[in-house]
């Protein structure tokens, strides 16, 4: 990831403006530790903050065409660039640059060759012939896109909310998949997938197809120059993607470079000595139990960090397992939310220990991950999903998810991991497989325990392969973990505790006059919320962060969806009421009949 900064008419060109261009940019230089650039002309500034993951000794930006007229500022990754110079060879690159096609595409197709780019990005560009320019963001919202308005009247674009909210009277998060141009005077829309329709998807399900997207989505994600590794829970999307990456490796460019053994990387609450003597007791008692009595029973610590390691042993990952108390996170929460910038509960609380392994992983020399978000929202993976009424619900629920990622699980972990100068990247939120995922009929994602189907069943199903096994089976149905439950329960619990210390039942009580915008409902709500008025005061910050009822990571539509829910706030995936752990352990030996000859009746 790299930090970018764009200002356009300023009515003050000084060297103090430019040296306040500097100045902002320095506040993104943890998103691009390696490098700074700074082209000025006239009243436009474009500025970068480099991490340098293709072509780390030529790729610095700005990057401009071969005349230096078209100037661009870059964050993000395009795959298909070396496609995309095959189709212009009549152009001169003076970089291997992933990013300079930007330039050369603009000079060859105008505005209107944005959809043309496969990858996440959001870039600004210049055109000093006309002084015109364009800002485009990808397609789900992968990176980062806030656009502001000073009050001289200049327009400013930036990768996170710092580098610009103390200097512009209104700003907003940049819409994803939307293009901004100087020329035609606004936003508009350049990704229109046919699933944003109101029409329901009705193309059968074919397993094959399903996981040749998604290996092809992860194959050209190993695109890099850097060392590298997979963010690794242990839970289905993590380890489909850490599977689909190990199996391709080898054949990559990449192992060339850094070896065929693929690096996975996990987090977890760390025990204290007595409760670890406590937990080995009680693991004697359930195996003595479970062999007497034939039954058995599951003593929860980190979910995620035992199947994590059962995974990366199957695989034959180098393994790094890492470790955090409850009171580290709760140090680091001021950090977090700086980083984040946002309010919102569940991606707090998800955020903190992804914040905290990325440094650990930034120690170690690695700069690139892989990361499994995504998934959940293309094929209702939440447990809420289990309520589901009808088809049509379910994908108008998940088409709601997929495009609000940009302010929920795109931003945790863009902002996570870029906080120590560290690039994820997410193949199940591939423009490709979104395509494939969401044309098939929606029926074939709803749960139906009938016929064996937990949620995600038809992603199970593809990479189900008894005879060259990607994952062992318990594992491939393993049931939903939210990040925040699965690095161990008592996170959440913990949380919660320290905010009911920090915020009283008057605070509470009277948090509607305070906070008359998004009024927090908890005590863990409210502390957040202080925290961030403390470094973003503005009314245009705090509107850029989402609210409504919510449960289970549900939007508002969904909590309708069962009248229980709108009781239980809380945004945990444990608040899916009767839904979690529930009786779908014999779903891991059960697959239907004829799986594929057609949904349902």
């Amino acid at each position: 990831m790299c930090g970018i900064l764009a200002v356009f008419g300023c009515i003050d060109n000084s060297q103090a403006k430019r040296s306040r261009i500097i100045e902002l940019s320095r506040r993104l230089r943890h998103r691009g530790p390696d490098w700074s650039g700074l082209h000025c002309h006239g009243d436009c500034y474009l500025a970068h903050q480099r991490l340098a993951i293709v072509d780390p000794t030529s790729g610095d930006q700005p990057l401009y065409n071969e005349d230096k007229t078209v100037v661009v500022t870059v964050n993000g990754e395009i795959y298909n660039h070396k496609q995309l110079r095959e189709q212009l060879k009549n152009h001169q690159f003076r970089t291997g640059s992933d990013c300079e096609v930007i330039a050369h595409l603009y000079e060859e197709h105008g505005e209107e060759f944005v959809d043309m780019l496969d990858g996440m990005f959001s870039f600004v560009l210049l055109d000093t012939r006309d002084k015109s320019f364009i800002a485009a963001r990808d397609a789900i919202g992968v990176t980062p896109l806030y656009m502001g308005w000073g009050l001289d009247g200049s327009i400013w674009f930036a990768s996170e909310m710092k580098a610009l909210s103390d200097d512009c009277e209104r700003f907003i998060s940049f819409p994803p998949g939307h293009i901004y141009s100087s020329k035609q005077g606004g936003l508009r829309r350049w990704y229109n997938p046919p699933c944003y329709s109101e029409q329901i998807p009705s193309n059968p399900y074919d397993p094959l197809v399903l996981r040749k997207a998604f290996e092809k989505a992860v194959v050209k994600r190993l695109m890099t120059d850097v060392p590298f590794g997979v963010l690794l829970s242990g839970g289905l999307d993590s380890s489909l993607v850490a599977a689909v990456a190990s199996r391709y490796l080898a054949d990559s460019e990449a192992a060339c470079q850094w070896g065929s053994q693929l690096h996975s990387f996990c987090i977890g609450l760390e025990e204290n000595i007595l409760l670890g003597f406590i937990k080995l007791v009680l693991a004697l008692i359930v195996l003595i139990w479970s062999v007497c009595f034939n039954s058995h029973f599951a003593i929860q610590g980190s979910p995620d960090l035992k199947a994590a390691r059962e995974v990366a042993d199957y695989l034959g990952t180098r393994h790094h397992e890492f470790h955090f108390t409850v009171q580290e996170g709760i140090d680091a929460l001021e950090e977090v939310i700086y980083h984040i910038e946002t309010y919102d509960v569940t991606t707090i609380r998800a955020s903190t220990p992804m914040f905290l392994m990325s440094r650990k992983i930034k120690s170690l020399g690695v700069k690139m991950v892989i990361s499994g978000e995504g998934s959940d929202e293309i094929f209702g993976g939440y447990l809420y999903f289990h309520k589901a009424p009808n088809k049509e619900e379910f994908h108008q629920e998940t088409c709601r998810k997929i495009k609000a990622l940009h302010l929920y699980d795109c931003l945790r972990a863009n902002k996570s991991t870029s906080a120590w100068g560290v690039e994820a990247r997410v193949p199940f939120l591939d423009k490709e497989f979104i395509n494939t995922a969401m044309s098939i009929d929606p029926e074939w994602k709803m749960v139906r325990p009938d016929l064996g189907r937990i949620e995600k069943w038809i992603l199970r199903n593809a990479f189900d392969d008894d005879k060259q096994p990607y994952l062992p089976k318990h594992i491939l149905y393993r049931q939903k973990e939210q990040f925040s439950d699965g690095v161990g329960y008592s996170w959440i619990d913990g949380l919660r505790d320290h905010a009911n210390k920090q915020v009283t039942d008057a605070m509470l009580a009277n948090s509607s006059f305070v906070y008359p915008e998004n009024t927090p409902t908890t005590k863990e709500a409210y502390y957040y919320r202080t925290i961030f008025e403390k470094f973003f005061p503005k009314n245009a910050a705090r509107a850029t962060v989402p609210g409504g009822p919510s449960v289970a990571c549900s939007t508002a539509k969904a909590v309708e969806w069962d009248a229980a829910w709108s009781k239980n706030p809380d945004p945990s995936g444990r608040a899916a009421l009767g839904v979690h752990a529930a009786a779908y352990e014999e779903a891991v030996d059960t697959k239907p009949a004829n799986p594929v000859n057609g949904p349902p009746q």
